[in-house]
């Protein structure tokens, strides 16, 4: 591909939307239908500088590559492609760190929710295999970018924990040692009393680490990619909604309401947001996800006492419950962690006397602390727990489903994005493609899937693996 002028992207991934505009009140449960409806304002909203300046697309744009969506997975894309003198053009539908990318927990995990590297290599071959190296190295990866790159982001890279929460449970641990380590992956399975002596609290019954994850702000990183893919010579646009995509002769053309890009090459990068701010954007990659609420809380900052009493050496912490619990500290001392809900009505109100008793059950000295930040954002779920990666026409991809661990995956997935517009060949490239595939009665599932809690729940309380 030729080099050309920088570019600009539309991440249905990113955080925070700025007050600046109008907003619409987000309705409790209920997914934003606009990039300009007020969610709850997040910990690292709050706390991180604000990104660039970044102006709206209009009238007629031209580029090697247009990507749609601001998130890690388009920022990360964007950065690689421009590292090699490829012209490329970003388009954002609110800014960059507006979703999912800016407003999850920032934990750095190497590993997906549920498929094992057997799973993963059984259904896709040799691309399985491939992703599974990209996986394995995913964690380490990002924070060797962060540090190459001088990124602002809180980067802690002090290790993962699993935790078994019952005694049955650490099958799981056992299975997922012996999965990671046939393929290389630093990996090591914890007695109780390790575990205990890791975390501080003996109410976990062993598990496993991987010392290559961590945790980071998201926001921070969202904002500051943008910041080195402006630097390197792209463009990002935000606040333009793209409405639509075709390919049209030997190009792909995205359309906004102000304006167009026409490129020879095209990502699309919106994960769970594909289908909620333009309907017709991409229906057929909409309805093969689920976007489920995700609701974090963030603690008032805690004395160094109480820090190294529960998670002294602040690793990121996320246990086997299927009704996740999950824990990591933040830079000021927050502890920063979260939980599910059915019906999101009074939402902050329930979760906090339900995690404030969670966190007294893990360790006495966690008590009684108050949260100064509760809020939620939307991923993007499949029933295998498995993302999608396809190829939309010549020199056009898209990938999404996250499924909870996108902060590692989604940087290293963009960098195999950009490979695959720079010229490599899709049998060596580490995704695994399939062809889009939409849930029958989509609309349906999507209504009944916060009700997936009180199984897991169920599951939760008895001896399955």
């Amino acid at each position: 591909m030729q080099a050309a002028p920088p570019s600009r992207t539309n991440a249905c991934k990113a955080s925070l939307a700025r007050a600046s505009s109008p907003r619409r009140k987000q309705r409790a449960g209920m997914s934003p239908a606009s990039p300009d409806v007020q969610l709850p304002p997040s910990l690292w909203a709050a706390v991180t500088p604000a990104g660039p300046a970044l102006p709206r697309l209009e009238g007629e744009v031209k580029a090697d590559v247009v990507v749609i969506g601001a998130g890690f997975t388009g920022l990360s894309a964007a950065l690689h492609l421009r590292d090699a003198g490829v012209d490329v053009v970003v388009v954002e539908a609110a800014e960059p760190g507006w979703g999912a990318s800016g407003r999850n927990n920032g934990q750095v995990i190497p590993t997906l929710t549920r498929p094992e590297p057997s799973d993963i290599i059984g259904h896709h071959g040799g691309a399985g295999e491939r992703f599974v190296h990209l996986l394995r190295d995913s964690a380490a990866y990002l924070f060797d970018l962060v540090r190459m790159r001088a990124l602002a982001a809180e980067a802690e890279q002090t290790g993962w924990l699993q935790p078994a929460h019952s005694a049955g449970r650490m099958r799981i641990a056992e299975r997922r040692v012996t999965e990671w380590s046939r393929y290389g992956a630093p990996v090591k399975l914890l007695s109780r009393a390790e575990m205990s002596a890791l975390v501080g609290s003996d109410v976990w019954h062993g598990g496993w680490t991987n010392p290559t994850g961590g945790h980071i702000n998201p926001m921070a990183l969202s904002r500051e990619l943008a910041r080195v893919t402006l630097a390197a010579g792209g463009r990002i646009f935000a606040h333009s909604l793209v409405t639509a995509y075709a390919r049209t002769g030997s190009n792909w053309r995205i359309e906004t309401e102000r304006g167009a890009v026409t490129a020879s090459g095209l990502i699309l990068a919106t994960n769970a947001y594909t289908g909620e701010f333009a309907r017709d954007l991409a229906p057929a990659i909409a309805r093969e996800l689920v976007p489920v609420a995700s609701w974090q809380m963030a603690t008032e900052p805690l004395g160094e006492d109480v820090r190294r009493a529960f998670l002294p050496g602040r690793q990121a912490m996320s246990d086997t419950h299927g009704d996740l619990h999950f824990a990591r500290y933040d830079a000021r001392n927050r502890l920063v962690t979260g939980g599910a809900l059915i019906i999101g009505v009074a939402g902050r109100r329930r979760l906090e006397a339900r995690i404030g008793r969670r966190l007294a059950r893990w360790h006495p000295r966690l008590a009684n602390v108050r949260f100064d930040y509760v809020w939620n954002g939307w991923i993007g779920m499949t029933p295998d727990f498995m993302p999608r990666v396809h190829r939309l026409g010549p020199d056009g991809y898209a990938w999404a489903a996250c499924n909870g661990r996108a902060v590692a995956l989604s940087v290293s997935i963009g960098r195999e994005l950009a490979r695959a517009l720079l010229g490599r060949q899709i049998g060596e490239l580490a995704l695994p493609f399939s062809a889009p595939d939409p849930l029958p009665a989509h609309g349906l599932v999507r209504r009944l899937a916060p009700w997936r809690l009180a199984a897991y729940r169920w599951r939760d309380a008895r001896e399955i693996a």
